[in-house]
């Protein structure tokens, strides 16, 4: 299937729609950010619970995230990453989507 999109000039391009897909699957990042109230043990909670990390991994995000400031924790498209985004803040954890 071919999409065609004019300018205001007339001149036509056209794209397949796997083009137009692909564009709009801009990757996103969730970070989670450090603060002053989640402990260690419930920060790797959540990312094992949620997000399906291994013990070991959560605890070394867990610690670049308390050394660094923050850390990116999932890669994916806004949409789905907003999910997360939303249940991990519930959790009390600080968490934006860049």
């Amino acid at each position: 299937m071919n999409i065609r999109f004019a300018d205001t000039d007339t001149q036509v391009e056209t794209f397949t729609l796997e083009e137009v897909l692909v564009g709009l699957k801009t990757n996103h990042r969730l970070i989670l950010w450090n603060d002053d109230v989640n402990s260690f043990d419930h920060v790797i909670y959540c990312l094992v619970k949620y997000l399906d990390y291994s013990d070991n991994q959560a605890e070394k995000i867990a610690w670049t995230v308390h050394t660094e400031g923050k850390c990116a924790i999932l890669e994916g498209s806004f949409t789905e990453l907003e999910v997360y985004r939303k249940i991990l803040q519930q959790e009390g954890l600080t968490v934006t989507v860049d």
